[in-house]
């Protein structure tokens, strides 16, 4: 049987239909430090598995403003202090021009500059990183207990 109006031998050509999953779940991370990089890559992996997705994708969102999601290296935990120092020399915790009265101006600034999503392919249940890249929750105001959001989504 051919979808009303296609000529039975162009059916061939239509996508098959495939119902897509879709799951969102959030996790708590306790950072330590007023500014850090915690790996969150584990938990976003067991989610995957929970969802059963094979093939798809999986966002994950920080709903602050003064931290953000990242993917970076982790095989050399150097690189993390050095995308810290980086963002601490462009925008340095005290600034006179600043406004903000809460004191965390640079906070809300680098959560801007790294930004608060990030997406993920997954293909054959796997997350689709690089050899050495992780997933990173970006702390610039803790320490503090924090929220990750997560939709997995696909088939």
């Amino acid at each position: 049987m051919t979808p009303e109006g296609v000529p039975g031998n162009l059916s061939l050509f239509l996508p098959k239909v495939i119902p897509m999953k879709i799951m969102q779940q959030e996790f708590r991370v306790s950072t330590r430090s007023r500014t850090e990089m915690a790996d969150i890559t584990r938990q976003v992996r067991d989610m995957v598995r929970e969802a059963g997705v094979q093939n798809g994708d999986v966002i994950l969102f920080c709903p602050h403003t003064t931290a953000a999601i990242t993917i970076n290296e982790n095989a050399d935990p150097d690189v993390v202090h050095d995308v810290l120092l980086a963002l601490d020399e462009m925008v340095p915790r005290s600034n006179r021009g600043f406004r903000h009265s809460e004191g965390n101006s640079d906070a809300h600034c680098k959560s801007s500059l790294v930004g608060c999503s990030e997406q993920v392919l997954i293909q054959e249940g796997h997350l689709t990183l690089g050899t050495w890249q992780a997933i990173y929750f970006c702390e610039f105001d803790g320490p503090r207990s924090r929220t990750v959001i997560i939709q997995v989504r696909g088939e």
